[in-house]
Formats: C-alpha cells, structure tokens, sequence
C-alpha cells in the first residue's frame, strides 16, 4: 500500500458543490501484490486508487468504476473533489486490457463489493470510518454501463452479508457501438422505464458532445442510441436528468493525462475547450446527488434544477422523473 500525503486544499465556500468542499483529502493507493503483513488476507482482489477525508469522521461511500481502456488515476481530480464535501471514494483498476464484453468486469465489481466490509477498513486512516449503510455506485462510458448491469441484479440476488446500493451514477454511459451494436451483456432494452432498481435514486450525467464524432476517422465516444439519453428513459422514478452542452465524453477526467493511453484521451472524442469546468460540475452535482439519497439533503440538487446554483457549464437539458 502506498499513500500519497498530497492534500487538497479547501476553500471557505463549504455551501458551492461545485468548488472544493470543506475537508482536506488523501489519496490512497492499494496495490494486492504489494499488501503486507497482517493486511495480506483483506487484500482486495483489484488495485485500488481510494480518495478519502483526513479529518475524523463516518463517511458515506461512493465505488466508481472506470471507463473502457481508462486508468482509474486518470480521475484522481475527480474523486478528490467528491471526497473533500466528505465521502469516501474508491475508484479500483478494473482491468488493464479487455475485449467487448463486460461480464468479467460486473463480476469484478461484485467481488469488489463483496470485499468493502471485510477489507476496506484496513486501507484508511484509523480515524477515518466507512460507512457501507450510505453507499453509492458510479460508473463513466463503459464503467456506467457496468454499473447498470450489475445495478440491475445485485441488491435482490446478492448475499444478505453483502452491502447494498442506495444511489446509481451514470456518467456518460455507453452500452456499444451503436443501437443494435450493444456490446455484451446488453444493458438497454429500448422499451422506457424498463429499468427495474426497486426504488434506487439514479443520476444520468451527459456530454452534449459525447455523440459528435472528432473527425472522420474516428466514431463518437458515446453514440446516440446507446448513450445517456436511452439510460434516462429506461429509467424509473426517481431518476435526475443533467446534460452539459460544449463538454465532451472525456472532459471529467484530469487536465493531464500521461503515457500513450492519457494522451489518447485528447484526440480520440470531440472535446470542450478545456477539462475543469466540466469535471467541477461532474463532481459538484455528485455531490448534490449523493447529498441527497445518502445523506436526506436534496437542497443542493433542487437548487441546481431551480437556477439558485452556479453552474460551471451551460446545461442543454435538465429534467428529474420524481
């Protein structure tokens, strides 16, 4: 385990979701080959980049998944923001290199998930508490997808020992090609409000460049007819709407993103002008979310829909099925 002692400074605007939020932030790196010690049998079974408060305090906790050939590092602005209005984010490396079909990668978030009461303890500072009774699931592009798949089965089919989900987050969700081009196992039925999640609070995020194509060599990053637009009308109430206009599929990932997969990231999607403003909205109506279906205070998420917040991006579509 490998601990990065950087901190997040916060500002004393605690009430703006969309600005750094009131607590100082660690990142936590997990690495299972490298547990030692007494920590060797609560090893998780994938890499682990966790962002965490520093102050004492019982945190809800948000599992975030990556998108399709991503590194989980690539979201380390992200998640620091999240974590300093005081959750808990886990964002583990799902695998490295992968084919079409997402089976392994549901699986995977399973065991995760499984793991979270038995392991995560041994990972946080000693005054750091998880609180897995307030616990969210996020997922970008294919990691959305992977989030409903597995969203869809886990909380009536899994072990009564395993945690359950009270929130779903689709970032910019991405289930394939193309309509009738789904990669497997298919997520969206196109019959609407198809989405069975007995109750669970979902939040759809979309990129009004997600579905333009960069040029003509490549195909859009989030293709209409499998993006965010089909998941939020197969989704059942209550389910939060936000689709940010000039942004694209990549723009909530850090400003620099290294090595060849991190450069990439700049010229395979349709881009906004630049990342921040983008990832502070991501992170602020996260925040608003999980403050409301984790913590029973929707004042945040109202005010964005009524107007009352600053939002950092122009909105092309906001709608709540409530």
């Amino acid at each position: 385990m490998f601990m990065n002692s950087s901190i997040t400074n916060p500002t004393s605007d605690s009430s703006n979701v969309f600005a750094t939020g009131n607590y100082t932030t660690h990142l936590i790196k997990v690495e299972p080959p490298k547990c030692t010690g007494n920590n060797v049998s609560n090893c998780p079974p994938k890499p682990l980049l966790i962002s965490t408060p520093s102050e004492t305090g019982l945190f809800p906790v948000l599992l975030f998944l990556h998108g399709y050939l991503l590194y989980n590092s690539f979201y380390s602005q992200l998640i620091q923001h999240i974590a300093s209005h005081g959750f808990i984010v886990i964002a583990p490396q799902l695998y490295l290199i992968t084919g079409p079909d997402a089976n392994d990668e549901i699986k995977t978030t399973a065991e995760i998930t499984n793991w979270l009461s038995q392991g995560l303890n041994h990972f946080l500072p000693p005054h750091v508490q998880p609180n897995l009774k307030k616990l969210a699931l996020a997922g970008h592009s294919r990691g959305g997808k992977v989030a409903f798949a597995f969203s869809l089965t886990h909380n009536k089919s899994s072990p009564t020992t395993s945690p359950k989900f009270s929130a779903l987050i689709g970032i910019d969700p991405v289930d394939g090609m193309e309509k009738g081009k789904q990669t497997p196992p298919p997520v969206l039925t196109y019959t609407p409000h198809s989405f069975d999640l007995d109750g669970m609070g979902v939040l759809i995020v979309g990129s009004g460049l997600g579905e333009v194509k960069r040029n003509a060599l490549f195909p859009p990053c989030a293709p209409k007819g499998v993006n965010h637009e089909d998941f939020y009308n197969e989704c059942n109430k209550p389910a939060y709407y936000f689709v940010a206009k000039d942004y694209g599929h990549l723009d909530m990932l850090d400003d620099n993103t290294n090595g060849i997969r991190g450069k990439a990231t700049y010229c395979l999607c349709k881009n906004g002008e630049c990342r921040e403003p983008m990832r502070r909205f991501v992170g602020g109506v996260l925040v608003a979310f999980l403050k409301a279906y984790l913590e029973g205070d929707s004042r945040d998420l109202v005010a964005i829909r009524e107007g009352h917040e600053m939002v950092p991006v122009e909105l092309q579509r906001v709608e709540f099925l409530v």
